[in-house]
Order: C-alpha cells, then sequence, then structure tokens
C-alpha cells in the first residue's frame, strides 16, 4: 500500500509540472531544469548572446530570452520546427546541428556567452546504444562550444550516462576553469540523463579540437 501511495504522489509532482509549464505559457516541463539550473549556477547574465541547441519545443529559448534581456540575444537551433511566438530577441533556424549548411546562421554571431544544450537522441530501449549515441551530440555542442564560446563563457550539456561518461567530463574539466555535474530535481528519477555545468572558458589557442 505503501508503495501505491508513493508512486501516486510521483505522477503527481509530474503532473504538477506539466500544468505549472502550460499555466507559465512554455510548452514543456523541460524549462524547469533550465531553471534549477540558472538558479544554482547563474550561467546567463544580462546581455548575454546564447546559442540553444535541441532548441525544440522551445522553452529553454523562452527562459533564457527573459534573462539576457532586450540587449541580448537568445539563437536557436533543432531538426524540429518551432511552433511557438518567439520574442524579438530569439531566432531560430531548422537544421541540423551534425551538419550544419545554414552558415549564415553563424557567420552573423562573433560570440556567444552561452552554448547550451539539451539535445537528446531519439531512444532505441538499448542503453549502451542509447548513451552512445548520447556521447555523439555531447561532443558537436562542446566542438560548437570550442569554436563559438568567449573566453570565461558557460557551457552547460545534458548526457546520458554511460561508458564514455568520464572521458568527456574530463575533456569538458580541461576546457573551463569549473565543472559541476547536476541533476535538477525536475528530471524523472527513472532517467539516466544528467548535466555537465561548465563555467569559465579557458583561453585556447587551438580550437575544434
Amino acid at each position: 500500500m505503501k508503495k501505491q501511495k508513493k508512486k501516486g504522489n510521483k505522477n503527481q509532482w509530474e503532473d504538477h509540472l506539466t500544468r505549472r509549464a502550460k499555466s507559465e505559457n512554455y510548452p514543456a516541463r523541460s524549462v524547469y531544469k533550465l531553471e534549477e539550473i540558472q538558479k544554482k549556477f547563474k550561467v546567463i547574465k544580462k546581455n548575454d548572446q546564447v546559442i540553444d541547441l535541441g532548441c525544440a519545443p522551445g522553452s529553454w529559448l523562452l527562459y533564457a530570452a527573459k534573462h539576457v534581456q532586450h540587449n541580448g540575444h537568445v539563437f536557436g537551433i533543432d531538426l524540429k520546427q518551432i511552433d511557438i511566438n518567439l520574442p524579438q530577441n530569439v531566432s531560430v533556424i531548422q537544421d541540423d546541428i551534425l551538419n550544419l549548411n545554414n552558415r549564415s546562421f553563424l557567420d552573423e554571431i562573433k560570440k556567444f556567452n552561452v552554448v547550451l544544450s539539451d539535445m537528446a537522441p531519439a531512444t532505441t530501449g538499448r542503453k549502451d546504444v542509447d548513451a552512445l549515441r548520447s556521447f555523439e551530440l555531447c561532443r558537436m555542442a562542446l566542438k560548437v562550444a570550442d569554436y563559438f564560446l568567449t573566453a570565461d563563457g558557460n557551457f552547460v550539456c545534458k548526457i546520458f550516462q554511460g561508458n564514455d561518461f568520464n572521458s568527456f567530463q574530463k575533456n569538458v574539466k580541461s576546457k573551463f576553469k569549473n565543472c559541476k555535474i547536476f541533476k535538477p530535481k525536475s528530471c524523472r528519477k527513472q532517467s539516466k540523463e544528467i548535466y555537465i555545468i561548465a563555467k569559465g572558458r579557458k583561453e585556447i589557442s587551438n580550437v575544434g579540437t
């Protein structure tokens, strides 16, 4: 009986986040993951230039736009189309970060202060395969940071825990002054996703490696 009650509370919590997101005009509950990250680590500042990799359905775009305010800008990229109304300080393209053809989108930007990646692969049900696919997306997100992140900029990346997790974390640590592992409370407990929060990009002479 106790176990059933606990399960009911869990479902109630998930419903609460979904209802809250809808009431606050966010398309998905995932916004509260970024909210927790922002409150704890202060990764986004006023006037920042931010890129959101895997930005659909748009909750992170809206949240980041509020924090950069009018003189900042948020750029988003995703394979899926964004179907929500976006504020003036948000620009989005529908493209593949693994094979970005629309160079003009990035050419108009000098540097980003923040690189956000909430990208996740299409899951197969096989934890090893899903973790490997997640690692590939994380590798590409870090490459974007290598090329476009300002010195002292911040990097937030979701990754599925697997065999490549430690090596990826070590790689991120080598490029940033501070690196933390964080699992927001709004993540589902059964999920293998976790976030790497890296702050203060070091000066790197060789990028894209």
